[in-house]
């Protein structure tokens, strides 16, 4: 089966790589134009081109593929196409290309959590159970039947980033499995109930902002749903504070919410919040460098009665 592979960042890497292991004819993969990155702006490749290119698999790359694209992908005579994390709208036509259509691994259980940030969302609302979904790819964001599911516990502390990798794994095998029920006739397509969709943006740097009013919990899964971007934070004295990693405290204390109720070496950096306290476990500060607590505390840059916010 020829198989044209459209996808972008590290989460659909993996699915790539599976299907180029397991011998299926990767024609072409079609990613994101190359990006400005870092400070000085270094036009850098997406981290699917830069594997396509290490398999040499011919890379193709579109500033709107519905658009520019879908010439081109009809001369590829492929028999379906696969898109993971690709990050553009696909018009009918994009669609209509392939005999099979487009099958797309999402990083969530739909209806669930359709939309740009599905695994984030996952661990800030504090989900116990995430999964991938193999769907058919219609013309709605994320509506199409459901062709396959794999679920798996989210871990108590679990980031964002751990989750991401565990489910762009989990996502490839779940591919693998589903081509083989398209190719012998086997899978089943199960509409999607409606009544149970959400949908979630894109993060941005400001969903970041950490809110202490709210409960110990929220913030805790906050941070771990920030964490590895863009990075849970608030201020101390006006200055920019990034928290990394904290956990939630199982001693009660009096004060305002955001408000540094404890902080030593033995009880760390404990920050009241609107129901508990959370303490803070890894951190920078505007100017300085990621620490632990403990290195924090020992250069005195936070103190008892401080407020966060």
């Amino acid at each position: 089966m020829k198989i044209v592979f459209l996808g972008t960042p590290d989460f659909a890497v993996p699915s790539l790589n599976a299907l180029i292991t397991a011998g299926y004819e990767v024609v072409a993969v079609v990613t994101q134009p190359d990006r400005p990155v870092g400070r000085k702006a270094v036009l850098t490749p997406s981290p699917v081109k830069v594997a396509a290119l290490s398999h040499g698999v011919k890379v193709l790359q579109f500033e709107k593929i519905s658009r520019d694209g879908v010439e081109e992908l009809k001369k590829l005579n492929a028999d379906i196409m696969v898109t993971c994390a690709f990050g553009q709208i696909l018009s009918k036509e994009v669609i209509d290309v392939a005999p099979k259509g487009i099958i797309n691994v999402h990083g969530s259980l739909l209806p669930k959590y359709r939309g740009a940030s599905p695994v984030q969302y996952a661990v800030i609302n504090g989900d116990k159970i995430a999964g991938v979904t193999i769907m058919q790819t219609d013309t709605g964001i994320d509506t199409g039947d459901i062709l396959a599911v794999e679920k798996t516990d989210v871990g108590e502390k679990e980031t964002a980033g751990e989750l991401f990798e565990r489910l762009s794994k989990l996502g490839a095998e779940l591919l693998l499995k589903t081509l083989k029920k398209i190719e012998d006739g086997s899978v089943v397509p199960v509409k999607q109930d409606e009544k149970n969709a959400t949908y979630v943006k894109m993060i941005k740097k400001e969903d970041a902002k950490i809110d202490f009013s709210r409960p110990a919990a929220v913030v805790f899964n906050l941070v771990r749903g920030m964490h590895p971007w863009p990075i849970a934070f608030t201020y101390l004295r006006g200055k920019l504070l990034k928290i990394f990693s904290c956990e939630i405290s199982h001693e009660e204390y009096d004060g305002a919410f955001g408000e540094v109720v404890r902080a030593d070496m033995k009880n760390g950096i404990v920050v009241k919040c609107g129901v508990g306290a959370i303490i803070i476990n890894e951190l920078l500060l505007e100017g300085g460098s990621k620490q632990n607590q403990r290195e924090f505390l020992a250069g005195r840059k936070i103190f008892e009665g401080d407020i966060l916010g």
